[in-house]
């Protein structure tokens, strides 16, 4: 009887806050709306609802995200309230210039990710579940500071002008970042789901390597400094195409990571059986489902990015599709994926052929994320080396 007593009020507790968190995502849609009303157009409006119900859904059965947001909105309330209308108090106040302006944030999201990585390869190798408890602690803490540090550059724009101002997506220096929270985001979902960390290591390899272009173009090209927006990207498409489109490469990137995994453990059970790998990762099987599942979320999200990008295109440039060399490509990022998804659920394809498969896509995913940009020209050159 008191164990039943107990389960009802952990569900009580749980109904409970679930419904503590849809309110408080309404009040806060409802504070910004009644706020920037005034300078918010119908799609905009739409697009703040939208995000509210989506943080709702997210955070209804998942508290790491409930905490991840309040904490974002914490400390980017700070930022906001310490930065007042003056830009340049980032180089005089000791929080905003060594923790929250967004080019610290990034900084210390940087350092974070790259420890992360580490530190779930160390629990890997000590058969540590707590060191694996503090890598994703540390994953979440960098996720947390990428976040904060977009907020708040996007109030940066402002404060330089009202003309500049844009949410943070519009170029290279500022999508990698974007990829990198929501990759981190999307593995940290999936290993609560699953309770697995020993892959850790692994997603957040390919994050590190966003983190270290994103140093290497900061440091390099200077590219960390905000510029105003070409004509073409001042448009509310942006807010919804890009973030869309990259839910599908995130989701990509950790289906490839996991697939060197599944080809790592493959090798390995033949060879060493009971060896830390054999023993550490989680089973074949299981490991075929995580990149399944990352996949077809990918898929649907690229498909949902593409024909927003279409209507964004015609209303742009006076055409759905012009076979422009970033369409093209990611045409084939579509077609890639589709077919990979076709031949896994009407042919029952799985195992090591779809993991090679599942890598393979990845460098085709990187050549139309990146490498149209570098060698390629055409209408959607707005992020060139």
């Amino acid at each position: 009887m008191t164990q039943i007593a107990g389960t009802m009020i952990d569900d009580d507790s749980c109904s409970l806050t679930r419904w503590i968190w849809y309110g408080l995502m309404a009040v806060a849609g409802i504070v910004l709306l009644s706020l920037y009303s005034h300078v918010l157009d119908g799609y905009e409006i739409a697009i703040v609802v939208l995000t509210a119900v989506t943080l709702s859904l997210l955070g209804q059965n998942w508290p790491g995200f409930r905490q991840h947001v309040a904490v974002v909105a914490v400390f980017s309330f700070i930022a906001l309230y310490l930065y007042g209308t003056d830009l340049a108090l980032a180089e005089k106040d000791f929080l905003l210039n060594y923790i929250l302006a967004s080019q610290s944030a990034f900084m210390w999201m940087s350092a974070l990710f790259v420890l992360a990585t580490l530190t779930y390869f160390l629990g890997l190798l000590l058969r540590s579940e707590f060191t694996e408890k503090v890598a994703s602690a540390l994953t979440w803490s960098a996720t947390t500071m990428g976040m904060v540090g977009l907020m708040v550059r996007w109030r940066e724009s402002y404060l330089i002008s009202p003309d500049v101002g844009h949410i943070p997506v519009s170029n290279l220096y500022e999508v990698f970042i974007l990829f990198a929270v929501i990759t981190a985001l999307l593995y940290l979902f999936y290993e609560r789901r699953y309770q697995i960390r020993s892959l850790g290591g692994f997603v957040l390899l390919v994050i590190s390597a966003a983190v270290a272009f994103q140093l290497w173009y900061t440091f390099e090209k200077s590219a960390h400094e905000i510029q105003p927006l070409v004509p073409a990207l001042q448009s509310y498409w942006m807010k919804i195409h890009v973030p869309a489109n990259f839910v599908g490469y995130g989701a990509f990137s950790m289906a490839a990571m996991i697939g060197m995994a599944y080809l790592l453990m493959s090798w390995r059970q033949s060879v060493a059986p009971n060896g830390l790998i054999a023993s550490r990762l989680p089973p074949l099987n299981v490991m075929d489902d995580l990149m399944y599942k990352a996949i077809a979320l990918g898929f649907a999200f690229f498909t949902v990015a593409t024909i927003l990008g279409a209507l964004w295109a015609a209303e742009a440039w006076g055409g759905y599709w012009s076979w422009d060399p970033k369409e093209t490509w990611a045409l084939i990022v579509w077609l890639n994926y589709a077919a990979w998804l076709h031949m896994r659920m009407t042919k029952g394809w799985h195992g090591r052929p779809m993991a090679w498969w599942a890598v393979i896509g990845l460098f085709v995913t990187l050549f139309a994320f990146l490498g149209v940009n570098m060698f390629l020209s055409g209408l959607h050159s707005y992020g060139t080396l």
